[in-house]
């Protein structure tokens, strides 16, 4: 499945997207429910979703599968994906605990060392920023710098559990893109990442959130970020430090993790900040991240008001 969330009215909706089109979960379980008891309703919002993951996520397959079963066509619980005001897929995730310098080459062109144990660090959900939305350029630097990761969404709480790396990846609901945009100045200056990692629209993710079942190997992706057309960025996933067993046995080793957590895996080589001459993000720009087979998040780039 590709699960997104979308704005109607003025309010948050949750579906999926097949071919061209956008089920709304809550009509289509509504409606679904008259023909099949096993359907349980499923809520508006992406965050009541994972909250009971494991009592709707068959429904929400099967919504789906009946769905295209009809035809993938049906108006009243249906949308054209074109003119729909997409929103980040998830807006408010347990938590958001991204991993720095996950790529050998990364930290290379960084002129730092290899870790030897996964770098982490939190960022805010007020942070994020939709496909297609401005991430903003702050008044106070203009050295905003790109970073296109994959990054995993967690389907299972742990409740208490040190995942062993055998077992982790039964906890991996599924993918997306994400850009973790990086305001250098702010993030050099101190040992600590925090505020250079959390800018008022600084995080583009999205589209979409990809269901582990219609990924192959998460760890044989191509990851490339285009600015302006010109590509920054272009590596696979397998050439990361710590796989995605290792970041998630690591992180559960101080920390629950919950369904709906958001986890960016880290970025390639090619930022802006180690160019010769540097390069940063400027108004008028597009910075895009394309996974192919998780999505392509594209996000213009505007001075703050």
């Amino acid at each position: 499945m590709k699960l997104l969330s979308y704005e109607e009215n003025g309010k948050p909706r949750f579906g999926a997207l097949v071919e061209h089109r956008v089920v709304d979960f809550e009509r289509a379980s509504a409606a679904y429910a008259k023909l099949d008891s096993s359907v349980k309703q499923l809520p508006s919002s992406v965050e009541l979703f994972f909250d009971e993951i494991d009592e709707l996520d068959s429904s929400a397959r099967k919504i789906v599968a009946k769905f295209i079963e009809d035809g993938a066509s049906d108006a009243s619980i249906s949308a054209p994906l074109e003119g729909l005001k997409i929103l980040a897929p998830i807006k408010r995730p347990p938590k958001i605990i991204c991993v720095a310098r996950n790529y050998a080459e990364h930290a290379k062109e960084a002129g730092l060392e290899i870790s030897p144990i996964p770098i982490l660090f939190a960022r805010f959900s007020n942070t994020f920023v939709a496909d297609g939305d401005p991430i903003v350029v702050p008044k106070v630097s203009d050295s905003v710098d790109w970073e296109g990761e994959l990054a995993i969404i967690i389907g299972k709480d742990t409740k208490g559990r040190r995942l062993s790396k055998e077992e982790a990846m039964d906890y991996v609901y599924g993918y997306s893109v994400f850009n973790d945009v990086s305001i250098r100045d702010y993030q050099f200056r101190v040992t600590q990442y925090t505020a250079g990692k959390n800018f008022r629209a600084s995080g583009p993710f999205g589209p979409v959130i990809v269901t582990a079942d219609e990924v192959a190997d998460p760890h044989k992706l191509d990851i490339k970020t285009t600015l302006n057309g010109h590509v920054m960025q272009f590596a696979n996933t397998d050439t990361m430090i710590y796989n995605i067993p290792t970041i998630l046995e690591h992180i559960s080793e101080f920390i629950d993790l919950e369904a709906g957590d958001v986890i960016p895996t880290g970025t390639p080589a090619g930022v802006g900040f180690k160019r010769k001459p540097p390069v940063f993000l400027k108004h008028g720009d597009v910075i895009t991240v394309e996974i192919p087979g998780i999505g392509i998040l594209s996000n213009p780039v505007a001075d703050e008001a």
